[in-house]
């Protein structure tokens, strides 16, 4: 792969991606397209931090309609994401990448539990460190974990791994005259209210100066594609 544009990223894949084509859980083969993609990336030398959602099991704010408090629902929610960081940690480990899961909620007979000093130790040994369990805190999105991180491991970018190629004014799938943005300020991202990101994601990148590349997961070497500078993808920040 050519000098890639970045040296150390978060990338944030959500639990929708790697249910694939499917309704609900894991598709086994998009799970390891994926993770082929990433394996690619650590091995042309970009340190990688990847934060997974939960939403293809469970979704904590669904359930507080239905007598779950929030924060119940939330933890539930932060489960489910470590059942994922599980699932794509031993899809790396095929792929031929080294992987760690480490969760923010503590559950040492599973998997790692979080903290900087050790997740900077495993990404300086050339482990791709799967982060799970969101900040370890309800009413907080993993997109905000993924900038949280990115922060913390002192990253060059966010990598937003969605759907569709980019930022739209609107859901280009409901609305085929959405305009697409090719780069946009922090500002405007808040100002327009746009959904790609949660508004407290938005605003911890532009407090840290942190760019966030929003692209399309839907292909095979998207990840690298993105790290090369190709493909489209929107800049925000």
């Amino acid at each position: 792969m050519p000098e890639p544009a970045f040296r150390r990223v978060i990338v944030k894949i959500s639990g929708e991606a790697l249910s694939g084509p499917e309704p609900f859980g894991l598709h086994q083969p998009t799970v390891d397209r994926i993770a082929a993609d990433l394996a690619t990336a650590r091995g042309a030398g970009v340190s990688l931090g990847v934060v997974v959602g939960g939403g293809n099991i469970f979704r904590g704010i669904e359930v507080s309609a239905r007598g779950v408090s929030r924060t119940t629902g939330d933890t539930m929610g932060m489960l489910a994401t470590v059942m994922n960081a599980l699932a794509l940690e031993a899809a790396l480990e095929r792929a031929g990448a080294s992987a760690r899961t480490l969760s923010a909620l503590a559950m040492p007979e599973v998997c790692e539990s979080y903290s900087r000093q050790r997740a900077v130790k495993h990404l300086d040994d050339g482990h791709i460190v799967v982060f799970g369990g969101g900040t370890g805190n309800p009413y907080f999105t993993t997109d905000t974990t993924a900038v949280l991180r990115a922060v913390e491991m002192e990253c060059d970018a966010v990598l937003k791994a969605t759907n569709v190629d980019g930022v739209y004014s609107a859901d280009p799938k409901r609305e085929p005259k959405a305009k697409r943005f090719d780069a946009l300020t922090h500002d405007d991202a808040i100002a327009r209210r746009l959904r790609v990101m949660d508004a407290t994601a938005f605003a911890l990148a532009q407090e840290n100066h942190m760019p966030i590349i929003v692209f399309s997961i839907q292909d095979a070497g998207a990840v690298t594609a993105v790290l090369r500078g190709e493909g489209r993808a929107t800049r925000v920040g």
